[in-house]
């Protein structure tokens, strides 16, 4: 009877610990087939899709702190090139074709350092000569300390883009309380003049998410910080209004609120998913329940996550979330609904210790029609493309 009792707890403890999400066996599931690009990348922290030489070929851009350079590499060979040299901890780039010519300007956050009073947080706008292949032309636009997350927005609905600059933490906080205001501002190309969208935000603003999230034409900007995800809209008045989402994690600060944010559907409806808390080993839904959100955490191992996407892998009209994490383990899992409503997510393993990620993104990059994924590693100091090869069945 006692040993019959110890099976019993056995089993109930087991299946607890199963309960946000599950061994992954779902035949529909997206299979990917693992290609690598480069293993030198020092610090490696950011890859941005672009398309850098006008062949309309997906390009890659590798953003690596600990190297002088940052290179692009050209697909489908991946041969390398370098944009600009002799830069100093670059964090961040972003790329769009401001002037209309096909090729896209770049936006880059160099001279980067978490401890704000160590941190110059150089922005500067790199465009080409010509030739994309080689060396771009560098112009310095602002200074703005811990510059950090850079995205291009169409915040007016007119089709025209600014570049919005989201700082890690204001310029006189300390670490690692990070205690004070942290500012969000954007800059309209041509005049490159620096704008405050907010001052509002506290702590480490860590995450920066672009969507049209009211539906009105014109992009909206979530932030995930210390506070949790915040919404600024920019009203009929060029006004920015500011609106919390969640809270995030609830532990005491400076464990509290949200690191990463995306946005994802399950057929017609939306949620949201975060990495909790800065740096955390949660990642965690929130599904709409009324005027609220509902939260639900679907994972707990990650360590020094930093890597959150969303996207339609297998194309059935419900977003997978992919989330990676740079600390030991150095994996990348996807996590699939098992229903429209969200309620259970299985795991997929993605890459078992071999990617440190700290950066991933996701587009089409063979021309087959099937959404591919790449990611670039801290301490691993590689990139690789994750090949889509569709479902099983």
């Amino acid at each position: 009877m006692r040993l019959q009792i110890v099976g019993i707890v056995a089993c109930l403890v087991l299946l607890s610990l199963v309960g946000s999400h599950r061994a992954y066996s779902d035949p529909g599931a997206a299979r990917f087939a693992e290609h690598t690009i480069a293993t030198d990348l020092a610090g490696g922290y950011q890859v941005v899709v672009s398309d850098i030489n006008r062949d309309n070929k997906p390009d890659l851009i590798a953003v690596a702190s600990g190297m002088k350079e940052l290179l692009w590499f050209e697909n489908p060979g991946w041969q390398r090139h370098v944009l600009v040299g002799n830069i100093s901890r670059p964090i961040n780039c972003a790329a769009w074709d401001t002037d209309g010519d096909g090729v896209p300007e770049i936006a880059l956050a160099h001279e980067f350092a978490n401890d704000p009073a160590r941190s110059v947080g150089i922005v500067s706008v790199l465009k080409h000569r010509g030739d994309s292949s080689g060396p771009w032309d560098s112009i310095e636009i602002d200074r703005l300390s811990t510059s950090h997350r850079l995205r291009w927005a169409d915040v007016d609905g007119t089709g025209k883009r600014v570049l919005v600059n989201a700082p890690l933490a204001g310029a006189l906080v300390k670490p690692p309380d990070y205690r004070g205001a942290v500012p969000l501002v954007l800059y309209r190309p041509g005049s490159w003049k620096r704008e405050t969208i907010s001052q509002e935000l506290e702590g480490v603003m860590h995450g920066l998410f672009i969507t049209d999230w009211n539906k009105d034409g014109r992009d909206d900007i979530l932030t995930a910080s210390f506070l949790g995800v915040d919404l600024f809209t920019l009203g009929s008045m060029k006004v920015w209004t500011r609106a919390r989402i969640v809270t995030g994690n609830a532990d005491p600060w400076p464990r509290s609120g949200s690191s990463e944010i995306a946005v994802g559907r399950l057929g017609r409806d939306r949620f949201l998913s975060t990495l909790e808390p800065w740096h955390g080993n949660q990642v965690a839904v929130y599904l709409a329940q009324g005027p609220s959100w509902r939260r639900q955490v679907i994972e707990t191992s990650l360590n020094d996550g930093h890597v959150l996407l969303t996207s339609d892998l297998n194309r059935d009209g419900r977003d997978e979330i992919i989330a990676g994490y740079r600390g030991q383990g150095r994996s990348v899992y996807i996590y699939s609904a098992e229903d429209s409503k969200g309620s259970r997510w299985t795991r997929q393993v993605l890459d078992d210790g071999g990617m440190g990620a700290a950066g991933c993104a996701v587009a089409d990059l063979n021309g087959d029609g099937r959404p591919d994924i790449a990611c670039i590693g801290t301490a691993t100091t590689n990139l690789k493309w994750y090949e889509n090869l569709g479902a099983a069945n």
